[in-house]
């Protein structure tokens, strides 16, 4: 899910707070004691050096009523956050990565069978296209992830004339892509795939690639034999033509065996400064709560999981990055919190999450997040079962 890619290739992957057009939505704030000390972020920034001078609220007061729309949906009323994304989950086909941390391959203790499991049917486009007009006058933010976006084109650009039809009659921010970027360096139809990307009019793309070594980095996300990607010239030939078309954030999930010390921080940032990348995001595990089953990925995470705390602290402990560092903001969101900065002329963003916070706020009977799933359920929810908005399988079989 996203504060991370795969879209999911991560875990999760919120969308930035403060890029694009959505944040005329979102109050900047001078940031102050009394402010600082209720944020999820408040330890973090209790042990920094140096104030972080402004703070972006992303996350809604639950009585601020300008901050949430009011819609009916399924022919029930719902309060929905301002912003929000809205995710056609991605899952076509199995991902083309089998990332050991993959938060898609966690299995909930209550979930049947995940979403990654869900194949689309053959009505899946009718069904997507009468979940959106259901969302027909809701801003919201295209959040394109899920398992791998790009590793089916057909069915990728099916899904993007629909959105892009919806986006005709009902207000759209930002449309951003998370990506393992499999597609986009196929060596067929991985150029096809960024026009198309271009021609949708896509904000920013967040790519994941967790280690400048190619073959730490497969270690890693471990590639299907065959995805060109994997393959440290591939990726930075499909790098190259991508940031001269579209902005990109470079995305590395911290873990020990990957990117785990400032040192480490260091060398990677250099790596992405010489690939012409303008804005890397480091991302920590999402603290887990219990409602998962006990499996190989959720012992992966909690066995290589790097604290982002300790890693920012360990970074501004180095004169030769506390000395390019300045910071500009916080992000504080429903389940996660960032600091954003500039190295240099690079923008590099600290960012961590929790699952708890997550699925507390989904249950709040507020809509916090839209995904659309391949069995026809429209969810306020990453599981394709719970908090279901609008049930277009159902629906279609009613009217025949």
């Amino acid at each position: 899910m996203e504060t991370s890619s795969h879209p999911r290739t991560s875990i999760p992957m919120p969308t930035p707070a403060t890029g694009g057009r959505d944040k005329a939505v979102i109050p900047i704030r001078p940031m102050s004691g009394a402010i600082a000390a209720r944020l999820i972020a408040a330890p973090v920034l209790a042990k920094l050096p140096v104030a972080v001078p402004t703070v972006a609220l992303r996350a809604p007061d639950p009585l601020d009523e300008t901050r949430w729309h009011h819609h009916v949906i399924g022919g029930r009323p719902y309060r929905i956050a301002q912003p929000v994304t809205f995710t056609p989950y991605a899952s076509a086909m199995p991902c083309s990565a089998r990332c050991r941390f993959c938060s898609e391959t966690l299995l909930e203790t209550v979930a049947p069978r995940p979403a990654s499991a869900l194949r689309p049917g053959a009505g899946y486009f009718d069904q997507l296209r009468d979940a959106l007009r259901q969302l027909a006058g809701v801003p919201m933010s295209y959040s394109l992830s899920g398992l791998e976006t790009t590793d089916d084109p057909d069915w990728m650009c099916r899904m993007l004339d629909l959105l892009e039809r919806h986006a005709e009659v009902s207000p759209v921010h930002n449309r951003v892509l998370y990506t393992n970027g499999a597609g986009l360096a196929h060596p067929a139809h991985g150029r096809a795939l960024v026009d198309r990307f271009v021609d949708f009019g896509l904000d920013w793309v967040e790519l994941s690639r967790h280690h400048p070594d190619a073959s730490v980095n497969q270690s890693i996300m471990r590639f299907r034999p065959g995805v060109a990607v994997q393959y440290g010239e591939r990726f930075s030939g499909m790098l190259e033509d991508l940031v001269a078309r579209l902005p990109v954030k470079l995305v590395c999930i911290v873990q020990e065996g990957g990117i785990s010390t400032a040192q480490d921080v260091m060398r990677y940032l250099a790596w992405a400064a010489d690939l012409g990348v303008a804005s890397v995001v480091f991302r920590e595990f999402s603290q887990l709560d219990d409602g998962y089953r006990d499996n190989v990925t959720s012992r992966y995470i909690a066995s290589t999981r790097v604290p982002m705390a300790d890693l920012l602290g360990s970074c501004l402990d180095r004169p030769d990055f506390l000395d390019r560092f300045a910071f500009e903001q916080v992000t504080e969101g429903y389940y996660f919190w960032n600091v954003v900065g500039r190295h240099g002329s690079m923008r590099v963003t600290f960012e961590a999450s929790d699952y708890a916070r997550m699925h507390a706020q989904h249950g709040s009977g507020d809509v916090y997040k839209l995904v659309f799933h391949a069995n026809g359920n429209l969810c306020a929810d990453w599981n394709p079962e719970r908090h279901v908005l609008f049930a277009a399988a159902r629906q279609e079989a009613r009217h025949g």
